[in-house]
């Protein structure tokens, strides 16, 4: 198991007649998430410009520890809510440099 603290930038951009339903669906996972082994923050974000982009903010105690996040069912349920609401989806792994 990788033992360095791992960050995670996602970043969703809403198509605009679907914007309601995607934050909605994001807001739904942050409880859950919290409480899962290994987060240490699960922040999401909305742009002040531009209201269909949406950017969670994660730290996870460890790679192998998010990667048990990704497979959960909360995060499929999710996809399927919003098949076909996202128009652009990006995802960054990260390291803390200092």
């Amino acid at each position: 198991m990788n033992d360095k603290k791992l960050t995670i930038v996602a970043k969703i951009l809403a198509k605009p007649e679907k914007r309601a339903l995607v934050k909605s669906e994001l807001l739904k996972l942050i409880d859950i998430t919290r409480a899962e082994k290994g987060c240490i923050n699960y922040d999401l974000h909305q742009d002040n410009e531009n209201e269909n982009l949406f950017l969670f903010y994660e730290t996870w105690e460890n790679r192998t520890l998010w990667q048990n996040h990704m497979k959960n069912e909360h995060l499929a349920e999710y996809v399927k809510a919003t098949d076909g609401a996202v128009a652009d989806f990006t995802l960054h792994e990260m390291s803390l440099i200092k």
